[in-house]
């Protein structure tokens, strides 16, 4: 079997951070970064911003508005959650729960893989207690609950909702596409097993630049305006994404998988980046160095940028960014 060519996003991808270890160069990580004015055009690349990347989660808003367009109809905390990755603390399995409710469904309706929860402690709980995994503590059970009420509203086939051609699938992608300004470039399957959606750099801003704009009473700014409203939903205490969206005024984020981080800001423009060895670490030191180079104000730049190696237990070095 031939071995599938890497596209530029990753190949053309500059060093961007730095881990550092007494003071010495121990590893690097190189990314791209596509950042976009509120017109929608490419303000500033670094690396490549036009070829495409799986967004993995950080689709999630996006595909939480094709089920608003759809008559998906939640209060802010429940549509936030419809666009996280959660930490599968108790608030957030009640409020999967509590989706699901809507159309009197349960949690045997929820197709996503089963797991423990994200965050540590209930993790460490839940398998202390010797519960098995479940699909309502992985952290895409807002997601699939949303994506399941919606086909009930529509009277679609809930069986098939992940199916590639299911009707629900079919209006994230176009959903999608609409957003981004661009096709499109490939599906495959997410680890939790619904469709994930490919687009680039660019197009991924853009459409995060869209959302955080839209006018409060559109169907985009309702979901920007449950995220703002609600970032613990989105993700978790403790988590990054939570401590941006809540330090950062008018500002909507989405992290995912495979190092991958969406931003909108309220004048319009969006920022994605792609870390190209899939490292999470210099995530959000990156796009701390891009938000400061952008001169945007945030109160959450602390816990971005707090990512210490540790020597013995004892912080030795950072990872730091460079180059932006």
């Amino acid at each position: 079997m031939s071995t599938p060519h890497a596209p530029a996003v990753l190949t053309e991808a500059p060093v961007l951070a730095h881990m550092l270890r007494g003071g010495f160069v121990e590893s690097v990580h190189r990314a791209s970064v596509a950042v976009t004015a509120a017109d929608g055009s490419i303000e500033r690349v670094l690396g490549d911003g036009v070829s495409p990347i799986f967004p993995r989660s950080a689709n999630k808003p996006l595909q939480a508005l094709a089920m608003v367009r759809l008559g998906l109809d939640l209060p802010d905390h429940l549509l936030a959650l419809a666009c996280s990755s959660h930490s599968g603390l108790p608030y957030h399995l009640a409020g999967t729960r509590e989706i699901l409710a809507v159309a009197s469904l349960d949690e045997s309706a929820l197709q996503n893989t089963p797991d423990y929860p994200y965050d540590a402690a209930e993790r460490d709980r839940v398998i202390a207690g010797g519960e098995p995994k479940r699909a309502v503590y992985q952290n895409c059970s807002g997601k699939h609950a949303g994506m399941v009420v919606t086909c009930a509203g529509q009277g679609w086939p809930l069986e098939t909702y992940r199916d590639v051609d299911h009707p629900l699938q079919v209006a994230m992608a176009d959903t999608l596409a609409e957003l981004a300004g661009e096709p499109v470039a490939a599906m495959a399957v997410d680890g939790c097993g619904a469709p994930v959606m490919a687009v680039s750099l660019g197009g991924l801003a853009r459409a995060f630049g869209r959302l955080a704009a839209a006018d409060p009473s559109t169907a985009e700014g309702r979901v920007a305006a449950a995220m703002r409203a609600h970032p613990e939903y989105v993700g978790g205490e403790g988590r990054d994404v939570t401590a941006l969206i809540a330090g950062t005024p008018g500002l909507i984020a989405k992290d995912g998988a495979e190092a991958v981080y969406a931003v909108g800001l309220a004048d319009g423009r969006g920022i994605a980046l792609k870390v190209a060895d899939g490292g999470q670490r210099a995530r959000p030191v990156i796009l701390a160095a891009v938000l400061r180079a952008l001169g945007v104000e945030s109160a959450a730049y602390e816990t971005l940028e707090d990512a210490p190696v540790l020597g013995h237990g004892e912080p030795v070095g950072a990872v730091v960014a460079v180059g932006v």
